[in-house]
């Protein structure tokens, strides 16, 4: 009669605990579960207003001055998508003729690898807006600085504003909208 061969169980358990230390490695590295109890504030000023090298006009002119402080181009408050968002969002011209998106009193939560993108797509509600962004046109702005707070977001020379409709708080890792506004021209 042949043997029947036992085979150890101690090679089959350390298989089993390394694969299960390198999958929960990986997923705390693609989910990062603890950014969802971590707060990050970021608060800018708008950039301060552009100085002007020639001496100041007589009284006596009668020639219109022209603002030189910042001026909000368009405007829209942000809803909530996968996760509770608000606040505002503004594109503004600032006086050396540069322009920036803001978000003011920006409230979300914290999540893995957020960006802020400025987009051609509708702004919808609910589950229908989640995933919509990355369908047309955006330009990214860069990570997103804080989940709370204000802040500043420049927009590159070469991007023409008139194009873009929409900002959206994304998600890069897992392409979804944390939330979005929806721009109306001032």
């Amino acid at each position: 009669m042949g043997r029947v061969r036992k085979v150890p169980a101690r090679p089959l358990v350390i298989t089993v605990l390394v694969a299960v230390a390198v999958g929960g490695g990986f997923g705390l590295y693609w989910f990062q579960p603890w950014k969802l109890w971590q707060d990050r504030t970021v608060e800018e000023a708008l950039p301060p207003l552009a100085e002007t090298s020639a001496p100041p006009a007589a009284s006596s002119s009668s020639t219109p001055t022209t603002p030189t402080g910042p001026q909000t181009l368009a405007s829209g408050e942000l809803i909530s998508h996968e996760h509770a968002t608000s606040g505002t969002v503004k594109l503004v011209r600032l006086a050396d003729g540069s322009r920036i998106v803001r978000l003011e009193n920006l409230d979300t939560s914290n999540g893995p690898d957020l960006r802020v993108w400025l987009t051609d797509a509708p702004v919808k509600e609910g589950k229908a807006g989640w995933h919509v962004f990355d369908d047309g046109q955006y330009v990214s702005l860069g990570r997103l600085k804080g989940n709370k707070g204000s802040q500043n977001y420049t927009l590159p020379e070469d991007v023409d504003p008139t194009r873009y409709t929409s900002v959206s708080i994304w998600c890069d890792r897992f392409d979804v909208s944390f939330g979005a506004a929806e721009l109306a021209r001032v």
